[in-house]
């Protein structure tokens, strides 16, 4: 059977995992897809470097905009990244008719609706495994695997230089500005960090999650987005102390009046396995009404388990590059015209339980005014810890944990604790999620 001809857009990390997957595994692929696939063409900037990973056979150019045009080309794999060059060339390469796979997971969470409104017209396929969680499996877990459930809500570790800054700062005490280092030096932090350690990275992957999981259209500018780089040492301590463990989480949950979507430091009970995801591994938990609570956990980056997603898409799309458009399984797992008007919950509605710490000055009376600004906001404590000033000081840690409240109730409880002549400088809020299906 004639082979499907792909259009390799980059040829870095990822892409050069690609082509050596494909390569060593061909036979299996082949088995599997029910034709060959193979690599014909490859755009870089660096034509030397690519001319040496794909051999004399393929075509190598500097020029991607050639491939998106080329009438021989199949299908596209767009591993630039970017919002704007890859944008013209997965746009360009819709209107041509040629199927896209991308692990462009920060141009599907902004121009997502744009590229999959487009694709339904030219009756093409855009598939993006690669895109959330690395070679996790879990957008195909999210729009097929559990396309009988009503999905209540999931929640991920979805970056892994995160994830190995917070397993760093907990197991040796150090200061995430230490750890971040050396995940630099270590290569699991880029030079400029800003997209991992700020959350954006994972607001990316949990606004992609979001949408397939309630059928709802891309709304990343709608998430909720914090990330860890304000995060203390004393605060990952005083968790495992209560029990807890600090992860960064891209959380969505489907609530009457919409759906919550966020990304933020989180504490979790220490006895669910989620919490004791370390390292750069992933991970995400998924609460369906049918199935209950799945977990999907693995390597979110790196080139073969990367390569790994691409492929997996591209026999997807070999399978069913000649079936009836109107029967391959929808972007967003729910026919277009069948997608919800849910809205994103602005963080004001949202209700979660709160870690509090305060440096309350040691004298009577102080706890109890706190309690009472609790009390008054109907916000009630689960759990606190006090300690004892440190020699020569006269003020110490107060920690509290609350039972679930209002953000803005929460909110308006920190302000009116942080006014008190007894309390010192700011008060520290890390939210808290039970997982517990």
């Amino acid at each position: 059977m004639k082979p499907i001809n792909v259009g390799l857009l980059g040829i870095g990390t990822v892409g050069g995992g690609t082509h050596a997957v494909l390569t060593r595994n061909q036979e299996e692929i082949t088995r599997r897809a029910g034709r060959p696939i193979q690599i014909v063409a490859v755009a870089d900037r660096n034509v030397e470097r690519a001319r040496e990973l794909v051999g004399a056979d393929v075509t190598v150019t500097d020029d991607a905009f050639s491939l998106v045009k080329d009438p021989n080309i199949d299908i596209i794999v767009e591993l630039i990244g970017g919002y704007t060059t890859a944008l013209d060339l997965v746009m360009m390469a819709i209107e041509n008719g040629k199927h896209v796979v991308t692990a462009n997971k920060a141009l599907l969470a902004v121009h997502g609706n744009e590229i999959f409104a487009a694709a339904q017209r030219k009756g093409v396929m855009v598939a993006f495994e690669a895109a959330v969680a690395g070679g996790i499996p879990i957008i195909k877990a999210l729009r097929e695997g559990l396309s009988a459930n009503r999905i209540q809500w999931l929640a991920g570790i979805i970056n892994g230089t995160t994830n190995f800054i917070l397993s760093e700062m907990r197991d040796k005490g150090l200061s995430f500005e230490t750890v971040l280092k050396e995940a630099q030096r270590l290569g699991y932090a880029e030079a400029d960090p800003t997209f991992d350690i700020e959350g954006i990275d994972a607001a990316h992957k949990a606004t992609l999650m979001a949408s397939i999981a309630f059928g709802i259209p891309v709304q990343f500018d709608k998430a909720h987005v914090e990330g860890i780089s304000s995060l203390d040492a004393i605060d990952i301590k005083y968790a495992e102390q209560l029990g807890y463990r600090i992860k960064l989480l891209g959380i969505a949950k489907r609530q009457v009046n919409g759906v919550e979507l966020r990304v933020h430091p989180t504490l979790i009970p220490t006895k669910r396995l989620i919490a004791n995801v370390e390292g750069a591994m992933n991970a995400v938990l998924v609460q369906g009404d049918a199935v209950g609570a799945t977990l999907y956990y693995g390597k979110g980056a790196g080139a073969e388990p990367t390569a790994s997603a691409v492929i997996a898409d591209l026999v997807d799309v070999t399978r069913l590059a000649t079936a009836d458009p109107q029967n391959r399984v929808p972007h967003l797992a729910f026919q277009p015209d069948q997608l919800s008007d849910l809205p994103i919950l602005p963080l004001e509605e949202v209700e979660t339980a709160c870690y509090l710490r305060l440096r309350a000055l040691d004298k009577p009376g102080v706890l109890a005014d706190v309690t009472r600004i609790l009390a008054d906001l109907n916000i009630s404590i689960e759990a606190m810890i006090q300690n004892e000033p440190a020699e020569g000081e006269d003020h110490a840690d107060v920690v509290l944990l609350t039972h679930v409240a209002r953000e803005k109730d929460i909110n308006a409880a920190i302000h009116k604790i942080e006014a008190l002549q007894s309390i010192h400088g700011k008060v520290t809020r890390i939210r808290m999620e039970a997982l517990n299906g």
